[in-house]
């Protein structure tokens, strides 16, 4: 799976959100300030020839829709971060993200059961 740059996550977190919508809707949502309405279409164009985005014609318009699932994107984008910067220890993932966000051991157990609760 290709990566996306990062105005190209930008509007498929906006999609996925979303779930299908139009280049005006997309803009609509985006942050100050608005992007053209060319850049927006050009990145949605990009999206479709990387294989993330579908569209169907609706009248002289398309409404475009996520071929690839968020979750499918955000595990391999989670992936690549712990084999390049942790080498592919998520052990070590774990350590740095509770070295550097001041977790402490009841905050891992609160984790740890939120992950055991969704397994079930």
């Amino acid at each position: 799976m290709k990566q996306l740059t990062k105005a190209e996550e930008e509007v498929m977190q906006l999609l996925w959100q979303l779930k299908k919508a139009n280049v005006a809707a997309l803009i609509e949502e985006l942050p100050e300030p608005k992007p053209a309405y060319n850049t927006v279409s050009t990145i949605i164009r990009i999206l479709e020839d990387k294989g993330f985005v579908g569209h169907e014609k609706v009248g002289k318009g398309h409404i475009y829709h996520p071929i690839v699932p968020k979750s499918e994107y955000s595990n391999q984008s989670i992936n690549k971060l712990v084999d390049g910067y942790f080498q592919g220890s998520f052990q070590s993932m774990v350590s740095f993200f509770m070295k550097k966000n001041d977790i402490n051991m009841s905050e891992l157990e609160a984790i740890m059961k939120h992950i055991k609760e969704d397994e079930k």
